[in-house]
C-alpha cells in the first residue's frame, strides 16, 4: 500500500497516540498537553490528566526511547489548598535552568488562570516557587539561559478578546516586568484569533527558535495548529522570521475527534544530539502524540518566510 503523502513538516510517529486515558493507572477522563524533559538517558513526560471530577492534575510518565511510556501510579502534583489552584493545574512546560527543572504551569483559581512556577531536580520531589502572573495569563515558557543578565519568559496574557505572545524579564523568577509584545495574531491567517508559546525556545545559530500554537475560529469552532518563529538571540523581543504556514495541523482522526476537536497543541520538544527534534503534543484534548523533524528543516522553513 502506498504511503499517504504528508502535508505537514512534522512527521507523526506511526504509533500515535502514545498515551490515552486507558494508559493512566488511576481514574481519569482524559490525558493531554504533556511537557517533556530528559533526565540522563530517561525521557520524562509531565502529563495533564483531567480527573473524573473535572479538574486537572499533573502525572509523570517515563520512557527509554521517547515513544513508549509508562505512567507512574499516582499524580505528582495536585491542586494545593486555597483559591489559587482550586480548579486545577494544567498545561506544564519544563525548562532546564541552573541545575533545576523549572515547571511553568497554569494554576486555575477562583479568579481565573494564572501562571505558576515549580521546580524539581529529580522529578520525585517538587517545590512550588510562586504564582508569577495576574489572572488571564497562561502558556508560559522560560528561556533556558539568561538574556542580558536577566531571566526571560514568553507568556500569553489575554485582553480585549485577543491573546498575543509577550516577553517579560525578572531578576528572581518571581517578580516580572519590562514586558512587551513579541508575536501578534494575524488576521485572515491560520493564527488569526489567538496564539501562545508552545515549546521552550531552542537556541540555534540563527536565533531562538520558538514553536507556537495558533488558533483560527470557524463556524464549527476553533482549529489549533503549530507554527514557527525565529527571535533575535540577544533581544528575543525582535522577530527575525516567522513562517507563513503551520508545520502541523489536525488531520488524523485522533486530532480531529475528541473532547475539543481539531486541536494539535504542543507543550514541549526534545532536541536530540543527532539534530532530530521530538515534539510532544496534545491531540483533541484527548490523547498525547509525538512528531519529529530535523532541526535544520524547521529553521529552513522559518528562514523562507
Amino acid at each position: 500500500m502506498a504511503r499517504r503523502r504528508s502535508h505537514d513538516l512534522l512527521h507523526r510517529w506511526e504509533g500515535n497516540p502514545i498515551l490515552t486515558a486507558d494508559d493512566i493507572p488511576f481514574p481519569c477522563n482524559t490525558v493531554f498537553n504533556a511537557a517533556p524533559a530528559k533526565l540522563g538517558k530517561e525521557y520524562i513526560l509531565l502529563l495533564r490528566v483531567e480527573g473524573k471530577q473535572g479538574y486537572s492534575v499533573l502525572a509523570l510518565a517515563r520512557s527509554d526511547d521517547g515513544f513508549h511510556f509508562e505512567v507512574d501510579p499516582e499524580p505528582v502534583m495536585v491542586p494545593c489548598p486555597g483559591d489559587d489552584e482550586k480548579h486545577g493545574v494544567e498545561d506544564p512546560r519544563i525548562t532546564c535552568l541552573e541545575g533545576w527543572y523549572y515547571i511553568c504551569y497554569t494554576a486555575v483559581g477562583g479568579c481565573g488562570p494564572r501562571i505558576a512556577l515549580a521546580r524539581t531536580k529529580d522529578f520525585t520531589d517538587f517545590e512550588r516557587v510562586a504564582i508569577i502572573s495576574e489572572p488571564g495569563n497562561k502558556d508560559c515558557v522560560l528561556f533556558p539561559k539568561k538574556i542580558g543578565g536577566q531571566y526571560a519568559r514568553l507568556d500569553r496574557p489575554y485582553g480585549h478578546g485577543v491573546g498575543n505572545v509577550w516577553i517579560s524579564y525578572s531578576e528572581d523568577l518571581v517578580n516580572w516586568g519590562a514586558s512587551k509584545v513579541v508575536l501578534r495574531t494575524r488576521g485572515g491567517h491560520w493564527d488569526a484569533d489567538r496564539i501562545g508559546a508552545s515549546t521552550v525556545p531552542i537556541e540555534t545559530e540563527q536565533g531562538w527558535l520558538e514553536l507556537y500554537h495558533g488558533v483560527k475560529m470557524t463556524s464549527s469552532g476553533p482549529i489549533y495548529r503549530l507554527g514557527l518563529a525565529l527571535l533575535a538571540f540577544d533581544d528575543p523581543s525582535k522577530v527575525l522570521h516567522r513562517a507563513d504556514i503551520p508545520i502541523l495541523a489536525p488531520r488524523e482522526p485522533y486530532e480531529r475527534i475528541g473532547d475539543i476537536p481539531n486541536v494539535v497543541f504542543a507543550s514541549g520538544a526534545i532536541l536530540e544530539p543527532s539534530g532530530e527534534i521530538k515534539v510532544y503534543y496534545g491531540a483533541a484534548d484527548t490523547s498525547i502524540c509525538v512528531a519529529t523533524a530535523r532541526l535544520d528543516a524547521l529553521i529552513e522553513r522559518c528562514l523562507k518566510a
